[in-house]
């Protein structure tokens, strides 16, 4: 019986057996045409068909001559790739097959929004170059692995891995994953200031000294649009000639900071140990945002443009999306980036044997927290991202953090960093207090590619805050829940590289109301 598995019976056709409506032959199958019945395109060919229990699945040759259903240019570039195309399976139920032809050898489909995208394999490599590829990739991140573990052995932090002796081997990745994402250089930098009293900062004493700057300009807040007049502006006009030039030419990068840090850098206060939802979530915002002419750079603008966003690690997803499916707001993709915002490891305000524990939100996740608006110029610093952008010839990086700063950034700021031929400039709004509210400020591209080669030289602070964690007790997991600050979540503010920088190579522009 072995032998004959996987045979073709022949019978002539007088002696098949009678099929009921809606029955076919397996073979008369093969080789049909499969057509979208929306809008009348033909999908492929029918090549096979094979039998996974419950009902039978086609497995469908792409065409590749035209571009593939629903505008899909995934399909479309991978069918072009080759003069078969790619093989993709659609399982051959009424709902999906409604309409079969015989006598035209063709069938309908209307297959699920994304069934045909889902299951072609856009990696076209053999698969002993992509099991290579995996290969190589393990080894990689083992070697990442071993490093970060090395690095918290030397901070006294093993207690980290003892989640490897519990659980799955998934949540074993979990915790891999987190401990080579710890930021190993700024941890042990943070750990250094950990005794340095926090506070909370205000516009006054951040900005301690910009009084004496020189280079100075006050403006109302009703100037502040993309397209304001050349009456509205006065003199300050040729301030904006001179940015949107700058823009015009791709000289000008934009990094939006879509974090809340609004409660970062103040010590734990009752009013705010439990979080209340926001009406509005970060990425509706943006979305509203640069849709909007006369709150964002000009769509006319934007193709030369750089643009990085910054935002949590969930909203990152769903930041791709808006983007994807707005074509980017008129961005080249080419030069956008979405980065996670930079994080640190909570740690025990207690020490323990000379030393504060990283504390665990479970045995195999690490409890972070968000480091400020100073992980701004950390994140620039990774993957050469300054770099790249000086190479394209950008001249002037725009940091903005805060709806009220990003939606009245204008140009402006730029013309009279480039007239005043300063490093930093530098925009706050008239009487506003809190420091990290938001805040706008443009940096040439040589500053800041000074302040992405200084970190070890930012200021952290501790704040003292009460976050429950796990601890491992006589083997055991237990939880712990405290009613008082327990632990130090680090913070860093940008407005502390406002030192590295002389008063005369400093402006200021002061919004009015």
């Amino acid at each position: 019986a072995r032998q004959l598995v996987g045979s073709t019976l022949l019978a002539e056709e007088e002696d098949r057996p009678h099929l009921e409506e809606g029955e076919f032959y397996t073979r008369d199958l093969v080789g049909m045409r499969v057509i979208l019945k929306e809008t009348g395109e033909v999908v492929g060919t029918v090549v096979n068909v094979f039998n996974s229990g419950a009902n039978d699945l086609l497995h469908v040759m792409l065409k590749s001559a035209e571009p593939m259903p629903n505008g899909s240019e995934e399909l479309s570039s991978l069918a072009e790739a080759g003069d078969s195309g790619p093989l993709v399976w659609v399982p051959f139920v009424n709902e999906i097959v409604p309409n079969v032809d015989m006598n035209r050898r063709e069938m309908l489909i209307t297959p699920p929004k994304g069934l045909l995208e889902l299951n072609v394999r856009s990696d076209e490599r053999s698969k002993k170059e992509r099991r290579q590829l995996e290969w190589k990739e393990r080894k990689r991140f083992q070697k990442r692995l071993i490093a970060a573990k090395k690095k918290l052995s030397e901070m006294e932090q093993q207690h980290v891995f003892h989640g490897f002796r519990f659980g799955e081997k998934s949540q074993a990745s979990l915790l891999a994953d987190q401990i080579v994402s710890v930021n190993s250089k700024l941890l042990q930098q943070a750990l250094e200031n950990v005794e340095i009293a926090s506070k909370r900062w205000t516009i006054t004493e951040s900005l301690a000294g910009t009084k004496l700057v020189r280079n100075r300009l006050r403006i109302s807040e009703k100037c502040f649009t993309p397209s304001t007049s050349e009456e509205k502006l006065g003199t300050n006009f040729t301030l904006q000639e001179k940015a949107l030039q700058l823009i015009s030419k791709g000289k000008v990068a934009v990094v939006l900071g879509m974090s809340d840090h609004k409660n970062q850098g103040k010590e734990y206060d009752l009013s705010l140990s439990s979080s209340t939802s926001r009406e509005n979530s970060e990425t509706s915002s943006l979305q509203m945002l640069l849709c909007d002419d006369e709150r964002f750079v000009k769509a006319k603008y934007r193709s030369s443009m750089p643009l990085v966003l910054i935002s949590p690690a969930d909203e990152i997803i769903s930041m791709k999306k808006i983007f994807s499916s707005n074509n980017y707001f008129g961005f080249d993709p080419e030069k956008v980036w979405f980065l996670e915002e930079e994080r640190l490891p909570v740690v025990s305000s207690l020490l323990e044997q000379n030393r504060h524990k990283i504390m665990m939100k479970s045995p195999w996740e690490i409890l972070q927290s968000p480091v400020g608006s100073g992980g701004v110029i950390s994140l620039l610093s990774s993957d050469n991202i300054v770099e790249n952008l000086a190479q394209n010839g950008v001249e002037y990086i725009q940091v903005c953090n805060g709806e009220r700063y990003i939606s009245r950034s204008s140009p402006l700021l730029f013309g009279l960093v480039n007239k005043k031929e300063a490093e930093i400039g530098i925009q706050i709004f008239e009487h506003s207090e809190d420091v990290e509210e938001g805040f706008s400020m443009v940096f040439s591209i040589d500053t800041m590619k000074k302040l992405t080669r200084q970190i070890h030289k930012f200021q952290f602070y501790a704040i003292a805050k009460p976050n429950s964690h796990v601890e491992l007790v006589e083997k055991k997991w237990v939880h712990v829940e405290p009613s008082s600050p327990n632990s130090y979540e680090f913070y860093s503010t940008i407005f502390s590289c406002l030192s590295a920088c002389s008063l005369d190579k400093l402006c200021v522009m002061e919004i009015t109301e």
